[in-house]
């Protein structure tokens, strides 16, 4: 099935005895055994699996082509948990443009355990010379945050598989309808489901998608299961719920991202505008290669220092200056404020999530506030 049937379709796992066309919020914490010891409804403890949570993950392993899913509480618990089943002393190669929250967790929580390289993944040569012995999984992000850089997932699985090195692939931007790392040889894809899977800000949640059942996945869903930070019954109802509207959620996304960035680039106080979907964005060959469409991300570079674009970030009336992205609702973040004084991010930078509203009215708000 397409991913349209697919995202509507997947999650009807549960044949409720009052035949609900839509699978019911199941909130029971534990369910019976029978005489002999089974679970006949296949759930013994809603830590280890509930309806609701299989019905996300049946649904998104099948969006990413994928053999299992494991849903957890936040994005960030997608790399925790995988960092948590690699052995004391593996060698990771990450971006160096990493999403912060992620690159923190290596820096001040696997720092003694962990060896770590950060490096810009759009040179392969540089990837390659960073394997060590003990290099155990390279961890690469495409689109980047913040700086929507775009990473050959292709090509550097060559490089992965060549070495046996695990390649897991952080598609929270693209999201499984524009993107799918593991038809391009990815071993794992991770995605914030807070953001373009829920689509609404108002869930938290994060999830990841394994190719196969193999030793390293075996230990990641002992990490879920038994380190418990799974996301609540009504947090997988309603990721089912969004994720149903994902596919035209994200044609909505496209059409007016593409706008916004050609509006963006002819802008005489913009210096210069990150979007793949843009001709002169270094990767844009790219993009084509392995996206089916560039998404609702961008950003941009203010002409001017910091007080200017802190002008610009306070002038918006219809976005949201708000952290987070992928809602319906247009968002605006001066990255490196929120990133602190360690960043790599430009102090002129803003990072804008380009919503579902007209897309005459987001263009107005900019041009507001830019002018």
């Amino acid at each position: 099935m397409k991913p349209e049937t697919l995202a509507i379709h997947a999650s009807n796992l549960v044949k409720s005895t009052t035949g609900d066309v839509t699978p019911p919020l199941n909130l029971s914490t534990t369910f019976f055994r029978d005489e002999n010891g089974g679970y006949p409804g296949g759930h013994m403890y809603s830590r280890v699996s509930n309806p609701n949570r299989s019905a996300l993950e049946n649904t998104v392993a099948k969006l990413e082509f994928g053999e299992d899913a494991a849903a957890f509480a936040s994005g960030n618990n997608c790399g925790m948990s995988l960092f948590q089943a690699l052995k004391p002393g593996s060698h990771i190669i990450a971006p160096d443009d990493m999403y912060w929250g992620i690159k923190k967790q290596l820096l001040t929580i696997f720092n003694e355990t962990l060896e770590f390289d950060f490096v810009s993944q759009t040179d392969l040569d540089l990837i390659k010379s960073s394997i060590k012995p003990n290099t155990k999984l390279i961890w690469i992000e495409t689109p980047s945050n913040p700086l929507l850089k775009v990473t050959d997932i292709a090509e550097i699985s060559k490089i992965a598989q060549a070495d046996n090195i695990t390649l897991a692939c952080d598609s929270t931007f693209a999201s499984p309808i524009l993107q799918n790392p593991i038809l391009l040889g990815a071993d794992i894809v991770m995605h914030s489901s807070t953001k373009y899977l829920g689509g609404h800000s108002d869930v938290l949640g994060g999830i990841l998608v394994t190719a196969k059942k193999d030793e390293l996945w075996d230990k990641i869903k002992n990490v879920q299961q038994t380190g418990g930070a799974v996301p609540s019954p009504f947090d997988c109802f309603l990721l089912c719920r969004s994720i149903k509207t994902l596919a035209y959620r994200m044609k909505g996304h496209c059409e007016n991202g593409k706008k916004v960035a050609d509006y963006l680039v002819r802008h005489p106080n913009v210096e210069a505008v990150f979007y793949p979907g843009l001709e002169s964005h270094p990767q844009h060959e790219i993009a084509k290669k392995q996206m089916k469409d560039f998404g609702g991300m961008m950003s941009f570079l203010v002409k001017g220092d910091v007080e200017a674009t802190s002008k610009v970030v306070n002038k918006v009336q219809l976005f949201a200056q708000a952290t987070s992205l992928g809602g319906v609702e247009s968002l605006i973040e001066h990255r490196y404020s929120v990133e602190g004084p360690d960043s790599k991010t430009p102090k002129n930078l803003l990072r804008i999530s380009v919503g579902l509203e007209h897309v005459d009215d987001i263009i107005a708000d900019l041009e507001q506030a830019l002018g």
